[in-house]
């Protein structure tokens, strides 16, 4: 993998070129642009909003602790998070389907063609960034003190989960392409499956069997999430037996997506 990492980096003009490209592609012709990124989420966001936290409010808000009185911002705090995740998930998984010309043509890396989905995303949700800020202080909730922390700490373990989904997927989905609509539905079922529209306490509180709360506590993104919460809410902080889940969980998947990526490389080139 050290190698690979190494080629990687050897590659790195060519992944910025390819994040400039697929971001210029995807707004061309497009008046609002780049605002776009941020129009979506919002728009889920109140959506979400006003289904449980205004019909909703009073059987959702005596889960939120902290959270009661500020609902938007952890609810938008937790749609930014998941719309990198959505879409880099979900572009990843035909971004070598996708490019097949350019993939048997250019002399480059070919891991470069996922990531460079997981880091154009990425420039996304950091547009979102000013917008929890402003938010965090509307309510404020904004504190500038150790929790600050927890942001770089769940952006660092969220590009390690999503670089290593999007090699396995990536690869795989050359040789089956039933990854790619398997993807559609999993995506689906893991927004529910995350703390995003209600908090880890009330999944911790129900009377599910302890199995399946420990079985959803693997997901690397429960973790990851809580992590975004904590920014603005410290009480949300994961333990650390989350949070060494958390990162454990990422970093095999990331060695393992890119082992599965390296043995499958031969059999994609020949498939495209």
């Amino acid at each position: 993998m050290t190698s690979s990492v190494m080629t990687l980096w050897d590659n790195r003009n060519a992944l910025r070129l390819l994040v400039r490209r697929d971001l210029a592609v995807k707004y061309q012709q497009s008046f609002l642009g780049y605002l776009w990124s941020l129009i979506e989420p919002l728009g889920v966001a109140a959506i979400y909003w006003f289904v449980f936290g205004v019909l909703y409010g009073t059987q959702s808000n005596r889960h939120l602790g902290s959270a009661d009185n500020s609902y938007p911002l952890y609810l938008i705090t937790g749609i930014f998070a998941w719309s990198w995740a959505n879409a880099a998930m979900g572009e990843a998984t035909s971004a070598l389907t996708g490019q097949a010309r350019l993939i048997t043509t250019m002399k480059v890396a070919r891991e470069v063609f996922p990531i460079g989905r997981v880091v154009g995303r990425f420039a996304e949700f950091v547009a979102g960034l000013p917008i929890l800020i402003i938010l965090a202080v509307v309510f404020g909730e904004l504190h500038f003190d150790w929790q600050l922390l927890a942001l770089p700490l769940a952006v660092v373990l969220q590009t390690i989960f999503l670089t290593g989904l999007a090699l396995l997927l990536s690869s795989l989905n050359v040789l089956l392409r039933d990854v790619e609509k398997l993807m559609r539905l999993g995506l689906r079922v893991l927004f529910y499956a995350t703390p995003i529209i209600y908090p880890l306490s009330l999944v911790q509180s129900s009377g599910m069997p302890g199995w399946i709360k420990t079985a959803y506590e693997l997901n690397p993104l429960v973790g990851i999430l809580q992590l975004y919460h904590a920014v603005w809410y410290p009480d949300m902080f994961p333990s650390a037996q989350l949070l060494g889940v958390t990162a454990g969980a990422s970093v095999v998947l990331l060695i393992g997506g890119w082992w599965v990526f390296r043995r499958l490389e031969p059999a994609v080139l020949k498939e495209l």
